[in-house]
């Protein structure tokens, strides 16, 4: 395949761990993108299945894929990390291993961040489980800032594009779960706004045993976001983790009412 020269505009950073089932798919839905000046940088997180043969074979498919393989488990975060530090793009958009890009995603995104000069942006997306079947879009709201996001994460992970020229090379805070939540506050604490597109770009994999899966263990992270990464004292984390809870009860089981609320979004017909 032909590949650009030029140095990539958006490089792309994806994580895998014992990812041998969904690898290529995830992969290849970057490869399958209307915009084609980007890098992907697949950074295998010790895995004991095949997951680095598919990786490389791929890598030898197109030039633009890079592997970086560490040498010890280390969790996502750090994952991520080694592969924002070896990025060479203006944009770092993030992707795990399971997930999926629609093929005009990088397109519209980076037309829509041009457009509004946002540095940071994300968009609606869809839950499929891991048979490929459809569950429920997930939408999301025009513009967030920080005070938005200590009560909600909205930003699926598999949808945000910030722009290191604006921000710099801004790394995930070093916890097993919720990082991405980390970062996400760090971009916007100055004060900055991040702009959303309430349309699917992207397919995000329902996995049994996933971090998201598991609302306790997820509830005890977003704890820690707010104590260990965000310094609140007690009072002030119990305020915004009590937003999160209530918000995250009226998401999941009372649609209806969390629509009427604004805490929940309807997805925009494309």
């Amino acid at each position: 395949m032909a590949t650009p020269k030029q140095n990539p505009t958006v490089s792309v950073v994806m994580p895998v761990y014992n990812g041998e089932a969904f690898i290529s798919e995830s992969i290849r839905s970057v490869m399958q993108q209307s915009f084609q000046n980007w890098e992907l940088i697949v950074v295998d997180d010790a895995s004991a299945d095949a997951s680095v043969d598919i990786v490389r074979a791929l890598c030898a498919e197109d030039e633009r894929i890079r592997l970086i393989q560490l040498e010890q488990n280390s969790g996502a975060a750090v994952a991520r990390n080694t592969a924002i530090e070896s990025a060479r793009g203006r944009y770092i958009a993030f992707l795990d291993g399971d997930d999926l890009w629609l093929p005009h995603k990088l397109e519209r995104q980076l037309a829509f961040m041009q457009e509004t000069g946002a540095a940071f942006s994300y968009s609606a997306y869809e839950r499929i489980d891991e048979s490929g079947q459809h569950l429920t879009p997930i939408g999301v709201p025009e513009r967030l800032q920080y005070q938005d996001l200590l009560k909600t994460c909205y930003i699926g992970c598999l949808t945000a594009i910030y722009d290191a020229e604006v921000y710099g090379k801004r790394l995930m805070p070093l916890i097993r779960k919720s990082q991405d939540h980390g970062l996400w506050l760090d971009l916007l604490r100055a004060g900055e706004e991040a702009r959303g597109i309430n349309e699917v770009l992207a397919i995000y994999r329902v996995r049994s045993g996933s971090n998201t899966s598991n609302k306790l263990n997820a509830s005890t992270y977003t704890w820690r976001v707010y104590r260990d990464l965000e310094n609140m004292p007690s009072s002030k984390a119990s305020y915004y983790f009590g937003h999160y809870a209530i918000r995250g009860l009226l998401r999941r089981h009372f649609p209806g009412l969390a629509m009427k609320l604004g805490v929940l979004h309807r997805v925009e017909e494309s």
